[in-house]
Formats: C-alpha cells, structure tokens, sequence
C-alpha cells in the first residue's frame, strides 16, 4: 500500500485529469437506468457532491481522501447535471394524427438532401399553434416542430417570419431496434417536439425583425446565397459549410464518400476549422503589429493577437450557427487563449479535463452523442500522443539537414493523422459499424489543403463580400473544393475504404474510453500498458453481441429474419428501406426478401401461403406475414403476426399490433435449448422522460387554470 501511494503521489499531477472522468461515469450512470431515480437518491448524491470540498480542505492531505471525496464529487456532479437536464425540458406535446393548421414563428431554414438526390427545404419553427379542433387557442407550444416544405414550394422563407400552413405532424419516432439509437432522448434534449409534412404552400402572415438568433439566420442564409451563385455544385455546398455551418446542401453521394475516405470531419464545423480560422487571425494581427517598431518593442503583440484570434472564432463560431461541436471547440479555445496569456502551456491535458468537465456539466446528453465522443477521442490521443514522441519529433525539426527538418513536418502531419484516425475508429464502430483503410492518406493531404488554401480563401471572400468582390476569394476556393470532392470520391472506391462491421455495443465503447483515458493520462509506461487490454478487448466486442433471430419494429408493418449473412425482410410491398438498410447496417448482413415457397437450405426457414416459420431444435417461430392463412399451431412458441391476427394458439407468447404499441420494437432470439427469449424497446429504455408512451402521445398542450 505504501508503495502504490507513494507511485501515486509521484502522479499527483495527473490525478486531476480523472476528474471529468468521474463526471462522465456519473453521466452515463443516469443514463443507463430503467427508471427515474427516487428523491432520496438525489438528495443523496447532492449531498455527496458538497460533502467532497469539505473532505478535501479538512483531511486533503491524506492522499486516499483526496481521491476518493474529488472521485465521488465529480461523479455525484455528473448524475445530478444529467438528471437536471432531464427533467428542465419540456414534456413532449401530444400532436394530432391527422392534417392540421398550425401556425409558427420561422426559426431557420435550411436545404437538406433528400434521399432519391436533390435538395429539400426544411424550416424550424417556435411557437407553434394548432389552429384547428380542440387544439385551437391553445398556448405555444414550448417545443420546435420540423417543418418540410413541398418540393414544388419556392417561395423566400427567412428567420422571424410567422407562416401559417397546414401539415402532417408526427412526434419524434422510437427507435426501430431494441437497443438501437434513440431520436427521442435526442430529440428530448434538443427541444425538437415533432416533425411536420407540408401539404400546401405555406402562407406568411406577417414578419418581424426578431432578435439577433433571426438576424444572424438571415446574414447566414444570404452569405449562402452569395456563395452559390458564385460556386454552384457541390464545390459551393461545400463552401456553404465551410462559411456558414449550413451542410443541407452536400449531396448523399458526397457525404458518403466523404465518410468513407475518412474526410468527413471537414463538413463538421469544429475544433479544426476553429483552429484554423483563429491561427490565421493571430497570424495577421502579429504581422500588423509587427509593422509599427513602438508596436513590437513595447506592447504585448503575442498576447494582443491571441485575443483578436479568439474573437474572431467566437464571431466564426456564431457564423456556423454555434453547433455542439464548435461550442466544444470554443471552450478549449478558451481556455487556450488563458493559458497564453497568462504564460501557461497552451495545449495539454489539463485544459482538454477542464472542457470536458464544464460541457459535462452544461450539456450532459452529449456525451452519449458522436460529436463529443469524436472530440475527446481525438483531442486526448493526440495531446497524449505528441507527449511521448516529442522528443523525436524536435530532433527532426531541429535537425542538420534539409531532408531531417522535411522528415519532422511530414511525420508531424502523419503521426497527427494516425492518432486521431485510430482513436476515432472505434466510435465510428459503435455509431457507423464500419471502418475504413485510407483515411491516414486522405487527411495527409486534404488537411493542408484546407488550413493553407480552402479556409484562408474563404476568410478573405468573407471580407470582400460587402464590397462585392468574393468571387475574387471564392472561385480560388472553389478550386481547392474540387480537389477535396475529387480526392474523396476516389479514394472512397478503393478496396478496403469501406468495411462494414457488427456495430459496436454501449458497454464495448465505454470499455473502450477507460481504456484509453487510461493509456493516456498516465505518464508511467509499465501504468500505460495496462491500458491497451480494455481497448483490444473493446474492439471485440462486435462480435461478442448475440444477434436476433428476428426483428420486429415498432410501425408493425415488416419484420426481418437472420439468416446467417442475410437478413430477409418481409412482406413484399411493406419493407421499409431506410428501416432495413439501418438494420443490415447495424448487424452487418446483405438485405435480402421473403418470400412464399422459399426455404433455406438447413431447412431452419421456410416461408408457404404467407406463412414463414424459424426451427431451431424443438422450438419454433411462426410469422404470418399477410391474412388468408390458416396455419398449423403445433410446436409453437411465439407468434409474430402483422395481418391482424387470423391464426389463432393457445399457450403462444403473442406478438402483434398491440403488443407494439405498448412496448415498441422488438427482437427475438431462439435458442435450441431454453426457447425464445423476447427483448423489447420498452424494457431497454425504460420508463425515462423523454421514453414516450403507448402509441407516442405526448402531453396535452393545455391552458394554465384560470384564478378565481
């Protein structure tokens, strides 16, 4: 025990940097219940959470009580800001199921791809009223409701407009697989209340200035503007992101290859694009500084630059439209521009703890989201990355002779591509199920591209557009876009660039993460080590989940069958294709179809009359997939029907209509010895805030009671 406290003490340094660890278990606990947590333990943990300070300023120098108070705190602080987020959203609204009026103020509009290609219009509207029915004269809803347009609409439409149309609404959809990813909570913690169709031409009943979130919709909206008429294509789309954050505009085909090449990183607004505008602000503003003697000699430039950098990214930021992501960013930047004014290391661990732990606090639901699990991934691995191979790398730097000082920039540029592409990988497993080959070669050369060509051109048009001369910045930019969309789409075709995987489960993710906050916050090697068994065994875990028989979703209309590396979907004419392409995705199998007269060749499967039955040993699952049929019961042990319900069993475990409305999806896995096991989405998630019930309604938009 001596000897672990005094290797411990020797890492006092380090002991903070588990601090937003602790949070983040907190976080995740909450997360994981089944239910809400009673007060007691509330009042508990937040007891816990002041009783930590108090332990450390009375026994703080006990190293065991530092630990465990800081440990314990930091956890306590991270369930409670999770539970606190929770539970200050508004309930969901219970929106009608049929064609209503409703009436909003626009919020944003932005083009979005649709799925046979082209673009859509979708529009975020506040304050929604329904206008017809019991609905009418309601208040505003608390909520924003996704408004798609019609295709044939092209009216102008622009932030703090108030329209009036009327729509289909829908509420946000539970997911399609137990276990599966959850637009609810993410819907929950965005304050989205529903989607909506458009089924006329929206009308636009009056229009006000707003307040700076409308103004800068429409400085974004007529930059976008500038830049396509300048650069149509895909080349403006991608400046139109670049510049304005407003991604609607990139097609499927080229977010895919762009994913696939390992480049998608570039059409995410954050830290990279963050840095670089800030880089180039402090660059400019040293060199103009620099001109004047009494500048350089007597002020403090360094300092004086590092400010105009950071408020020129928070302006960028607020440009892109301040996603979670450049937040993110902004924060370490932040915290960044402190460290230089102040005379402290600029990028470390320390200040990557400190972000992590104040968006833990403020926006707790993040951590379950690929943004931030990118980030911090990709932030630690390279922080802890150029601390080890620091030395090396400044021999090269330094070196002699011409090829050293080449060599140390080139193996700067790689060993920043390995580190960050090999700690995200494993998050584009459990978020993407795949992986891909070629993304160290992409970025070695897109990356530059956009730090010294792509993003100083689009600064420069920024500044030249109210004087109309952008397309002077913006047609070179364009050309550096060609070269990023050229790259991505070739390199996405080459063999290898993209691997479809089994995806990776929640608890082999979180294996993942204390595996490496462990191999990087460590500075003791033999200590490091120990990290890389967690993160081997990690990458395992694809292929360590059981995978279902068959599936079932919540709309009741399909259901698919696991056969070997198939997965056959069924009946012909009620497949939905983003359902069973998200499905095959996730489980890492070729999209096939049922269909009658069929059978597998082990005989496990075979479909007759609308009927298909799964053996395994002596138990069965039968499916009747369409009516007409009168089926044979014998043998038994669950019955999946979408027909309705003509075949009738006794002692059958029933799946039909009802059965999914109250408990969603479901997934059955038959084993030839203990049966069918049933596992539902209503017993993953739980009863939570944001889990809807039965049938998706919501709360009743009602009025408060009037006074007596």
């Amino acid at each position: 025990m001596a000897t672990l406290s005094g290797r411990l003490w020797a890492q006092r340094g380090r002991l903070v940097l588990w601090l937003p660890v602790a949070m983040g278990m907190g976080n995740a606990a909450y997360f994981t219940l089944s239910r809400e947590p009673a007060m007691g333990w509330v009042v508990a943990l937040g007891m816990a959470a002041l009783a930590g300070p108090v332990l450390v300023r009375w026994r703080g120098d006990l190293l065991r009580v530092r630990i465990g108070a800081g440990l314990s705190c930091a956890a306590a602080c991270g369930f409670l800001a999770a539970w606190v987020a929770a539970h200050h959203a508004p309930p969901f609204p219970d929106l009608p199921h049929r064609a209503t009026h409703l009436r909003g103020q626009v919020r944003a509009v932005e083009d979005v791809a649709a799925p046979g290609g082209g673009t859509r219009r979708r529009v975020d509207l506040g304050h929604v009223q329904l206008l017809d029915g019991i609905d009418a004269g309601m208040p505003p809803m608390r909520r924003v409701i996704r408004l798609r347009l019609r295709d044939d609409d092209t009216q102008a439409l622009a932030p703090g407009m108030w329209v009036t149309v009327r729509a289909l609404l829908a509420p946000p959809g539970p997911p399609d697989l137990p276990g599966g990813y959850d637009a609810q909570r993410r819907a929950w913690f965005a304050g989205i209340g529903g989607s909506a169709r458009a089924l006329d031409v929206p009308v636009i009943t009056a229009g006000g200035a707003g307040g700076w979130a409308t103004w800068l919709g429409r400085v974004r909206a007529h930059i976008a503007g500038r830049v396509m008429d300048v650069l149509p294509g895909q080349r403006g789309a991608m400046a139109v992101t670049l510049l304005t954050g407003r991604s609607g505009g990139i097609s499927a085909r080229t977010r895919a290859d762009f994913a696939d090449s390992g480049l998608a990183h570039l059409l995410a607004v954050a830290g990279l694009h963050l840095g670089i505008v800030m880089g180039l602000g402090i660059a400019a503003v040293r060199s103009m500084l620099a001109l004047s003697e009494h500048a350089a000699l007597r002020w403090p430039c360094r300092q004086i630059a590092a400010v105009a950098g950071l408020v020129l990214g928070c302006g960028y930021v607020l440009l892109t439209g301040a996603h979670l992501p450049a937040q993110r960013s902004l924060v370490m930047a932040v915290v960044a521009t402190l460290a230089i004014l102040t005379g402290r290391r600029v990028v470390s661990l320390r200040s990557l703890a400190l972000a992590a732990g104040v968006l833990l606090l403020l926006e707790p639901e993040e951590m379950l989201e690929l943004p931030m699990q990118m980030s911090v991934a990709a932030v630690m691995a390279l922080v802890a990355g150029f601390e080890a191979c620091a030395t090396p790398l400044r021999l090269l730097r330094e070196g002699e002779h011409a090829w050293q000082r080449t060599a140390g920039r080139i193996g700067h540029l790689s060993l920043a591509s390995i580190l960050a592409g090999v700690a995200c990988l494993p998050v584009g497993m459990a978020h993407f199920a795949d992986v891909g080959a070629w993304f160290v070669l992409a970025n070695l050369i897109a990356v530059p591209l956009a730090a010294f060509w792509i993003m100083p051109c689009g600064m420069v048009a920024l500044l030249l557009m109210p004087f109309g001369l952008e397309a002077l910045a913006l047609v070179p930019m364009g050309w550096g876009n060609a070269v990023v969309i050229w790259m991505a789409h070739h390199v996405a075709a080459w063999p290898g660039a993209h691997v479809g995987v089994p995806q990776m489960p929640a608890w082999g993710l979180a294996l993942f993460f204390l595996g490496l906050c462990w191999l990087c916050l460590w500075t003791r090697p033999a200590w490091r080590l120990w990290g890389v068994a967690p993160i081997a065994l990690a990458m395992m875990t694809p292929w360590m989940v059981r995978v279902p028989d068959v599936l079932v979703p919540a709309q009741g209309r399909m259901l698919a069958v696991v056969d070997g590396p198939d997965l056959l979907a069924g009946p012909r004419g009620h497949v939905d294709r983003f359902v069973l392409g998200d499905w095959a995705r996730v489980l890492d199998r070729r999209a096939g179809s049922l269909a009658d007269g069929m059978a597998t060749p082990d005989g496990r499967l075979t479909c007759q009359a609308g009927v298909c039955v799964l053996v395994r040993g002596a138990h069965r699952i039968m499916m009747e997939l369409r009516g007409g049929a009168d089926p044979s019961c014998a043998g038994v042990d669950v019955l999946v029907t979408l027909s309705g319900g003509h075949a009738v069993c006794r002692d059958v475990v029933r799946i039909d209509a009802l059965t999914l409305w109250r408990s969603g999806a479901q997934a059955l896995y038959l084993d030839p010895s203990r049966g069918v096991e049933v596992r539902t989405d209503r017993q993953v998630r739980g009863a939570r805030p944001w889990v809807m019930g039965p049938g998706q309604h919501g709360m009743p938009n009602l009025p408060m009671a009037r006074a007596e």
